[in-house]
């Protein structure tokens, strides 16, 4: 009988991905809930393959790791991961690609429309007497308003969809999509992201963390915007300088603003940006959904199996040159 496949499976996952590999002969599972960098080396060694939610898998932990083939991300961030190092050693960093884009983009549409909308100021103002509220706060349509979505991926693009439903007008920046593809989807490309800001009621972005999108909303940026425009991010923490924005919002620079990430998690109660009333907030669960859920473990435990049987889908594969 050959030899069985050991699956580290970092955080534990839903019990839809775990019968995955349960299902298996060839593979045998060891299940460490948010382990620390000393109990993940202490059991790392004899790792075929890692399945890993929220934990950091830096170089110490891929060198030392001598067996391991593949690693799969419960999600589609993985800036928690030492790409570089994966791709030294040949080795394929996979992710859920497809499992929380629907999510994501529905999230940003509930910020913009919540933030529109004045919704947590008006459910605050009705629990406590205060009825009509509604003649001086200024609620918004946003039909026939400028959306400005910086990055036009699985997300951005399904963010598009249902904005342009809502009938607004769309814009893209994406230096890496083609002003066709763009385009074909009803929006229009924009070359320079700074450029378009100063046109966009809503800004919402959908980009990865990297040195290039590092505090792409920065003080010129903010001050390059509208005053009544409003600026979404449920993408990465880190994306918006977060001491400008609090200058930005508490100076009247900007309107408003909805976070879902942040540059430091889990952020600090006493944080800044908490103490004020023109920002919504969320837990970095944008893709976090009873149906997601289901679907990125599935799909985490999909694309280990199929790293292991010889079949990777390169679609998931974030480094696609160790293919």
């Amino acid at each position: 009988m050959k030899n069985k496949f050991h699956v580290l499976v970092v955080d534990t996952i839903h019990d839809v991905g775990q019968s995955q590999f349960d299902a298996r002969d060839d593979i045998e599972t060891t299940v460490l809930e948010l382990p620390s960098e000393e109990v993940l080396l202490a059991h790392v060694g004899a790792a075929d393959a890692i399945a890993v939610r929220t934990t950091k898998i830096p170089r110490k932990v891929i060198e030392a790791a001598p067996n391991l083939k593949v690693v799969s991300r419960h999600g589609v961030g993985y800036d928690s991961v030492d790409v570089a190092c994966l791709t030294e050693r040949g080795i394929p960093l996979c992710v859920a690609a497809t499992s929380n884009a629907v999510s994501v983009a529905e999230h940003a549409m509930f910020m913009i429309l919540a933030l529109a909308k004045q919704s947590v100021a008006f459910d605050h103002a009705t629990r406590t007497g205060d009825f009509w509220i509604k003649l001086g706060m200024g609620a918004k349509d946003i039909a026939e308003k400028s959306l400005l979505i910086a990055g036009f991926g699985r997300i951005g693009s399904r963010t598009a969809k249902r904005a342009l439903a809502f009938d607004m007008k769309v814009s893209v920046y994406d230096p890496y999509v083609e002003d066709a593809v763009i385009e074909a989807a009803g929006c229009t490309p924009v070359k320079n992201f700074d450029a378009a800001l100063p046109a966009a009621d809503f800004v919402t972005l959908h980009c990865p963390k990297s040195a290039d999108t590092l505090n792409m909303i920065g003080k010129a940026q903010l001050k390059a915007m509208k005053p009544t425009a409003v600026l979404v991010n449920t993408a990465r923490g880190g994306l918006v300088d977060e001491d400008a924005l609090y200058d930005a919002l508490t100076s009247g620079a900007i309107a408003s603003a909805g976070l879902d990430v942040f540059a430091s998690e889990p952020p600090k109660p006493e944080h800044p940006l908490f103490q004020l009333d023109n920002i919504i907030v969320s837990p970095h669960c944008a893709g976090v959904t009873e149906q997601s859920i289901l679907r990125m473990a599935s799909q985490t435990a999909e694309n280990i199996l199929n790293v292991l049987d010889g079949k990777p889908n390169p679609d998931t594969v974030i480094n696609k040159e160790v293919l």
